[in-house]
């Protein structure tokens, strides 16, 4: 039986909340301070119907502050432009993609921000509920075993082999490789691996916060339809409602569509060219210089840095002297490559 714990890492200037299935990361939420929640899942807001697009059955919503968000509509149930809504987000903003809602029912009113997304803690005991939230040391480092996990793409499989998983704009590939697994059958092994690539990649898929379109490029041919679709199912059965299972084509790829409700990691902490931000390598900086001052509880430390990351980086040092008292002193060096960081013990 599947176990699912729970972890809080309350850092300076973020929280990163984690959720492990059998002790390997699951989930992966990331809250940080100054960034906006209104476009978050499970928002509400009064919004404006600013344009109907009735061939695409959308409609184009406004919400506070000019914030935009797209609403699906059914053709008995097509909005009238320029009405008020009330609404709730079910799927976040993606590069290049509004934000989703779903219709609560007409409101009155212009635009208007009603209630934010649940905190982070209650979004994590959503997933496994009546469980103890794990806080300290523990909760740190298993965030930064989840962060790890979820910006890498080639993935050990139990028993041997691997999983690449690689997101285009279109949709999710995974490549299965049998890699050195043993076994005497050819057959056998390529159906153990599928099987196992399956549970692998249904979990790295909700940690990396991927979804639409997936295709599984399977190994081997004659592959047991049967047998796949049916793991298929109870790997993704805690992304539904909404999966679907296509066939096995005869090109041996397996096709899936999941719904994607939150931001992709890979987004929250990187540039569209696949390096981290800034403001995810200054988390990164804090987090270190941490750990140093907890090592050293007298001691006076210095953080030096790229002066794009020492940017982002001041008002999390601020909220640092504020724990641990101002013995942090912040250097911007030009010489520096933007994720070389360094903290060292005056």
């Amino acid at each position: 039986m599947s176990e699912r714990r729970l972890y809080l890492d309350k850092g300076v200037g973020e929280q990163r909340g984690v959720v492990t299935l059998d002790g390997r990361p699951e989930r992966l939420l990331i809250a940080r301070d100054g960034e906006a929640q209104a476009l978050q899942v499970g928002a509400r807001h009064r919004a404006r119907v600013r344009k109907v697009e009735p061939q695409l059955g959308s409609a184009f919503l406004e919400l506070a502050g000019g914030a935009e968000a797209m609403l699906d509509f059914k053709p008995d149930a097509r909005p009238v432009q320029g009405a008020s809504l009330e609404v709730e987000i079910r799927a976040e903003p993606r590069r290049g993609k509004l934000a989703l809602a779903r219709a609560l029912g007409p409101s009155d009113g212009p635009p208007q921000l009603l209630a934010p997304p649940p905190g982070l803690k209650a979004q994590l005991t959503a997933f496994a509920p009546g469980v103890k939230v794990t806080e300290g040391p523990s909760a740190r480092e298993m965030a930064d075993e989840a962060e790890a996990e979820a910006l890498a793409s080639v993935h050990p499989l139990p028993g041997g082999g691997s999983v690449a998983i690689e997101p285009t704009r279109a949709l999710t590939a995974v490549d299965i490789d049998v890699g050195e697994r043993q076994g005497q059958e050819t057959k056998r092994v390529a159906r153990q691996a599928n099987l196992a690539a399956l549970g692998a990649a249904a979990r790295l898929l909700r940690l990396k916060g991927l979804g639409g379109i997936v295709v599984f490029d399977l190994v081997g041919r004659g592959h047991d339809g049967a047998a796949l679709t049916e793991a298929a199912r109870a790997a993704f059965r805690p992304d539904n409602p909404g999966v679907a299972i296509g066939p096995i084509s005869r090109f041996g790829t397996l096709e899936l569509l999941i719904p994607r409700r939150t931001r992709p990691i890979a987004e929250i902490l990187c540039t569209e060219d696949g390096r981290l931000t800034p403001r995810s390598l200054a988390q990164r900086l804090i987090r270190e210089a941490e750990r140093e001052a907890a090592a050293d509880p007298g001691g006076r430390l210095l953080l030096a840095c790229a002066p794009a990351v020492a940017q982002a980086a001041e008002p999390l040092v601020e909220a640092l002297t504020g724990r641990i008292g101002a013995r942090v002193e912040l250097a911007s060096d030009p010489g520096l490559k933007e994720d070389d960081l360094r903290v060292r013990r005056r």
